[in-house]
């Protein structure tokens, strides 16, 4: 037989040999307990972790919601800056509607009474000047505190270097916890001179009775621990046709009326109070209504809609959400500053500002709908099979490579059959 002849041989039987699976029983405890074993293993992933865990024979959907709070609560303030005032939702809870979230003021520092003026600039290494020319009119800066216009003002006449740009402002200005009502002479003298670096700060005597209500170890409005916050949230799961809302079917107005969440009494009720919501965040009220912050109320709707469990209700949970370091507590808390304006009896627009400290509760909805489908569980179980034909050849690999007698094995597992015809030649 040529070479050529053999090896067309040897390409046919590679090519058209059949194999079919051989029945080799191993009379082996080891053998049998790694095969049982490994079978264990598959069939606990399969029905421990994917179905009861995972529930991957479920179709899925994602929540769409939509939130509305209404606060309630009222507080009395005597202060000896201030006097005595009544507050109610109109005057702590701003805006009256937020995007998801609302807001409850709880400290402030007011400045009334400021009108449009003209004065100098508060003399700094960014506003002194030497020349009309150096106040550029119109512009802004954002850390100034208004538009300068095309003149410089000198602040006394016997410091005649120190000068700044003259700027349409509101007065009195607060800085800090500080306020200025008109630019007073400088309280050291300090030179300035063109081209020589700033050497030191000027001071002014601060006014009193300029700002009120300054924040200090205790908030202002610290009966705001006693509000209350009813919050109604509507879900959908389209793709299964779900609508519920967090007002669950068996509440009613009486109900609404006398309820107050509580995760042992009443877990179901939709109205809060505020202090209870930052105690379970883990802080205390009266501290962070002194500077404020943002808390979060989430709300997880996960729903398990299958026949047997039909369990969709809402989850609360409360945490904080703006940084609080106790290291590097640069800027800390939440604030921003609205005004009020008026006019007096002669005419002139005045207003009242208000830096304004509270805390924010954002309301954060999220969850995920299941419902048994057929296409994912056919897939699932497809996977589960594909994993338990893997474990024949596990067995394989220890028998043939971790015992004794494999060699005896591996002569037994593969056998090559030859025809009579081919042997008798």
């Amino acid at each position: 037989m040529s070479k050529s002849t053999g090896c067309c041989q040897g390409f046919l039987h590679y090519v058209f040999d059949y194999e079919t699976p051989k029945t080799l029983i191993i009379p082996s405890i080891r053998v049998g307990f790694v095969f049982r074993f490994t079978q264990f293993l598959v069939l606990l992933y399969v029905v421990g972790y994917v179905c009861v865990v995972q529930k991957a024979y479920q179709e899925r959907d994602s929540v769409i919601s939509t939130v509305t709070t209404k606060v309630k609560g009222f507080a009395f303030t005597n202060i000896s800056d201030m006097q005595p005032r009544f507050w109610d939702v109109v005057d702590y809870n701003i805006p009256p509607q937020g995007d998801d979230s609302f807001f409850v003021l709880t400290n402030m520092v007011m400045t009334p009474g400021q009108t449009q003026s003209r004065c100098a600039e508060l003399p700094s290494p960014s506003t002194t000047c030497v020349d009309d020319c150096d106040c550029v009119e119109g512009y802004n800066d954002p850390r100034g505190n208004g538009t300068p216009q095309s003149q410089i003002h000198l602040h006394t006449p016997a410091l005649q270097s120190i000068t700044s740009c003259t700027m349409t402002i509101l007065l009195p200005q607060v800085y800090g916890q500080d306020c200025v009502k008109t630019i007073p002479p400088l309280s050291r003298p300090v030179r300035f001179s063109p081209g020589v670096p700033w050497k030191s700060t000027p001071t002014y005597p601060s006014e009193a009775n300029c700002a009120v209500s300054l924040p200090d170890r205790r908030a202002l409005l610290a009966e705001a621990e006693n509000f209350t916050v009813l919050i109604k949230n509507s879900i959908t799961y389209p793709k299964f046709n779900l609508h519920k809302r967090n007002i669950l079917s068996h509440i009613n107005s009486t109900y609404l009326k006398t309820c107050e969440f509580n995760r042992k009494t009443h877990p179901d009720c939709p109205i809060f109070r505020l202090k209870h919501i930052v105690s379970e965040a883990g802080e205390d009220f009266q501290d962070m209504a002194v500077k404020g912050g943002v808390l979060g109320i989430l709300i997880d709707w996960s729903c398990d809609l299958d026949w047997w469990a039909r369990k969709c209700y809402p989850k609360y949970t409360f945490r904080r959400l703006d940084n609080k370091h106790p290291v590097n507590n640069v800027a800390p808390g939440y604030n921003f500053r609205f005004a009020k304006y008026y006019r007096t009896a002669e005419g002139e627009e005045v207003r009242t500002l208000i830096k304004a400290y509270g805390i924010r509760f954002d309301v954060i909805v999220f969850g995920t709908a299941g419902k048994f489908g057929i296409v994912p569980t056919i897939v699932n179980l497809g996977a589960a099979l594909s994993f338990l034909s893997l474990i024949p050849m596990v067995a394989d690999w220890f028998m043939l490579t971790c015992m004794k007698k494999r060699d005896l094995y591996s002569r037994q597992k593969s056998t090559y059959l030859v025809e009579e015809s081919e042997a008798e030649s």
